[in-house]
């Protein structure tokens, strides 16, 4: 379990990370008066304080010992909404990478607790990388048409932007 233990507490630091930068992206969308993405992207710096809390929780309640990382400062700026949407699905594949090394540690150890608890963000970290994807396509799409930008932020300022892909993943 040492081991596991180990690996989970430098996964906070990936966690938190991402829950920094998202902040930053956060408030550079704000600044930019696109508040639909800015509130996106608070909601997910949110979301990622909630899954370190979740490991934070299964450390505690197995008695091992949590360390909590030091977060760098994030980025503060972007050349454009796409670079910045690129930058969350590269943190969200590296989210993955490092649950998929802690889940064959968890098997490899035989720790079923822990494994069962990674299932969950197993699953979450498919429908993060889901959502990204979604958004980068859209602003591909979108590229240099400002009207198109705007018609996205406004879709994500009333919660409809990713209403059919989330309605496709809790279907399935």
């Amino acid at each position: 379990m040492k081991d596991l233990t180990q690996a989970i507490n430098s996964h906070l630091s990936s966690e938190f990370q991402a829950s920094h930068t998202y902040l930053a992206m956060s408030i550079w969308l704000r600044e930019k008066d696109l508040a639909g993405f800015s509130q996106y992207m608070l909601e997910k710096s949110n979301e990622e304080r909630v899954h370190a809390a979740r490991m934070i929780a299964y450390l505690v309640d197995c008695d091992e010992p949590v360390e909590l990382p030091t977060i760098e400062a994030p980025e503060r700026s972007w050349s454009s909404v796409q670079n910045l949407f690129d930058r969350v699905f590269e943190l969200e594949k590296q989210v993955t990478a490092s649950i998929n090394r802690l889940y064959s540690l968890a098997e490899e150890g035989g720790e079923r607790s822990a494994s069962a608890m990674l299932d969950w963000f197993v699953n979450e970290q498919i429908q993060e990388e889901a959502e990204a994807r979604f958004v980068l396509k859209r602003l591909r799409l979108a590229g240099d048409n400002s009207a198109a930008l705007l018609l996205l932020d406004q879709q994500f300022l009333e919660g409809k932007a990713l209403t059919h892909l989330k309605a496709t993943n809790t279907a399935a």
